[in-house]
Parts: structure tokens; C-alpha cells; sequence
């Protein structure tokens, strides 16, 4: 089971601090999860130089912009709910009977706190 998800609230924990440039302690929403790679809502932002291009109605595209770059999962930790701060995953087992038959849930469950994600 994945331990990010995309949706989930995540905490950079690495890298240079923010006062000097860096994303360390920032705090985002995950847009995609690429195998081991995140993509956070602004964080690790990259310019990109678009080639100046019109469209059809004759409107201009193109120019530098700003994206988010992947980063790596293991350099971003899940936030707790209640505490705020970054926190390790667990999994609590759930057993769900529905018509007779019994289904497991595997539920998320911040370590620190105990609250599920």
C-alpha cells in the first residue's frame, strides 16, 4: 500500500531551508504520485521557457512560466490532522460485512496522534 497518495496534505523535510531559498518545512497538496516521484502544489518550482506560439483566435501562449518539478517521495512526510506536524503512516484493519460477506479495510493512521488520514 502506498503510503502517499495524491490528495494528501505532505510536509517537505529535506533540503535547504525556506528563508534561504529552499522548500524544507513547506507544506502542499500532492497533484501525482510518478512511481517513487511527488508532485506538491508549489513546491519545487521551476522555470520553464515556452516557445512563443498563437493560437487560432489569435492569442499568445508561450513565454516563461512556472511549474512544480517532481520531487523525490522520500524527501516529503505526511501531515498529521491534529498536530499539524509531520508524521509516519500506520494501518489499522477494519472488517466490513456487507450481503453476507466480510471484506477487510486497510485504514491510514498517523502515528503520532492516532487520528486516520
Amino acid at each position: 500500500m502506498a503510503s502517499i497518495k495524491k490528495g494528501d496534505l505532505v510536509v517537505v523535510i529535506t533540503g535547504g531551508k525556506a528563508e534561504r531559498g529552499g522548500d524544507k518545512g513547506k507544506t502542499g497538496r500532492v497533484l501525482s504520485v510518478n512511481g517513487d516521484r511527488v508532485i506538491v502544489e508549489g513546491i519545487n518550482l521551476v522555470t520553464k521557457h515556452k516557445k512563443v506560439a498563437q493560437t487560432d483566435r489569435g492569442t499568445k501562449t508561450g513565454g516563461i512560466e512556472t511549474a512544480e518539478a517532481a520531487i523525490h517521495i522520500s524527501n516529503v512526510a505526511l501531515v498529521d490532522p491534529e498536530t499539524k506536524k509531520a508524521t509516519r503512516l500506520g494501518v489499522r484493519l477494519e472488517t466490513v460485512t456487507k450481503n453476507g460477506v466480510a471484506k477487510i479495510n486497510r485504514i491510514r493512521v498517523a502515528k503520532k496522534s492516532g487520528k486516520d488520514i
